[in-house]
């Protein structure tokens, strides 16, 4: 398939970057400074100003897939929603938080006391992507929730999934590395089966 990944340089979006090209598909790494995007087989960097809806819309336009990894503060979701509209593309993933996983029914991980106050604006943000998401009609749209702890770690393949509930490990533990975060997300776009829907990863 040809993949669209805007934010291809960052933690996340240069795993994604990489489980794609390693599983055989095109893609199209998309970052400020695309010098940063690693050199890998089926990979083309590519200069893109996620700010820039016009330009993003071309770039992402002829693609399969547009996936966008980027921080929810610095972009704007209505820009993002609009160019993947505006693009055709067949399917928009995005990159989502977990702030808005819930942790009992009807309270949001973002609202709990022990929430670090130097991720709520962000978390907040990610929240309100997703419900800007869920009001589009026509978009076959997917947000991907990591668990509370999004780490660098190695890719082992063995994770859970679950919808809008926060998942944690027996010990209450909530994590996922990035790589094995990036292999859900592969799948997911090898494999659909949650359209117009968040699910979230996490051992």
């Amino acid at each position: 398939m040809k993949i669209a990944v805007a934010g291809a340089s960052g933690r996340a979006g240069s795993e994604i970057t990489k489980e794609l090209a390693r599983r055989g598909h095109s893609v199209t790494a998309i970052a400020r400074n695309p010098e940063k995007v690693a050199g890998l087989p089926n990979v083309t960097p590519t200069k893109g100003d996620v700010l820039d809806q016009t330009g993003l819309t071309k770039l992402w336009a002829g693609h399969d897939v547009a996936v966008s990894s980027v921080h929810f503060l610095a972009s704007d979701a209505h820009k993002l929603i609009g160019a993947a509209r505006a693009s055709g593309v067949g399917r928009y993933l995005v990159v989502g938080g977990a702030g808005s996983l819930e942790v009992a029914p009807g309270v949001k991980l973002v609202t709990t006391p022990g929430f670090p106050a130097q991720y709520k604006a962000e978390a907040e943000a990610g929240s309100a992507f997703l419900d800007l998401l869920r009001q589009e009609k026509d978009l076959n749209w997917t947000f991907i929730s990591p668990s509370a702890l999004f780490v660098e770690g190695e890719r082992t393949g063995k994770f859970r999934l679950g919808t809008d509930q926060l998942l944690a490990d027996a010990s209450g533990k909530s994590w996922v590395s990035f790589a094995d975060y990036a292999i859900a997300v592969a799948d997911e776009i090898e494999r659909p089966a949650h359209p117009r829907q968040r699910f979230t990863v996490g051992y």
